[in-house]
């Protein structure tokens, strides 16, 4: 990946510390849904491509919220590349790298986020052009202490971590010179998306935007 699209993307995820990962079942949650994120001060939306109304939910927040920056999340091939962005999504998440992942995603205009668990992940990925990465899944991977550690050897990579994170957790994350932004779900608990308490969503989405390391 080039230097630009590196820069472009390192400036979407410093729109706020924290990435709500989204799984929306139900597209007809996906606008009030974004609103509530948005009005808290969380622009950044990662969907994830695990149900079928993913593709839908995409598409209607880039349609009819512009103040969303919205990407599709759990990318795994390549078809899914091009479904994602035909759908509207300005940026990509993988839980891993693939060189045919990579290679679709280099044709797109979204510039892609891969996963990495480890070292020698991390570095390969780089020697991909990425130098800003998702450390996935952060807490099981070894959580705060290893992605310190990552920071020693690999100085020139910018990490995202997500899996297991939950707001105390986050602050720490937050802390790490490595660190840009966290992903994590806490902020959409399953009980205020069943029952519709948009206002529940903002109130933790505001705290969640004023999280400083």
């Amino acid at each position: 990946m080039s230097d630009a699209r590196n820069a472009s993307l390192l400036a979407t995820l410093r729109l706020a510390p924290v990435i709500p990962v989204l799984t929306i079942d139900d597209a007809r949650q996906a606008l009030p849904l974004a609103r509530a994120l948005v009005a808290g001060g969380l622009p950044v939306l990662e969907i994830t491509l695990r149900t079928d109304g993913a593709l839908e939910a995409i598409e209607t927040i880039a349609k009819h919220v512009p103040e969303a920056v919205v990407g599709a999340g759990t990318v795994l091939s390549p078809s899914q590349v091009d479904e994602a962005v035909s759908a509207g999504a300005k940026f990509l998440v993988s839980p891993g790298t693939t060189p045919k992942l990579v290679d679709a995603a280099a044709r797109c205009p979204a510039p892609l986020l891969p996963g990495v668990a480890t070292a020698s992940e991390a570095m390969a990925a780089a020697e991909m052009g990425h130098h800003v990465l998702k450390f996935f899944p952060a807490e099981p991977a070894g959580g705060l202490a290893y992605l310190k550690a990552l920071g020693g050897p690999l100085p020139h990579l910018t990490f995202c971590p997500t899996g297991s994170i939950d707001a105390a957790k986050a602050k720490n994350y937050l802390a790490l010179p490595n660190v840009v932004c966290v992903g994590g779900s806490w902020v959409t608990p399953a009980a205020a998306l069943k029952d519709g308490d948009w206002q529940t969503i903002t109130d933790l989405a505001r705290a969640a935007s004023q999280l400083k390391g």
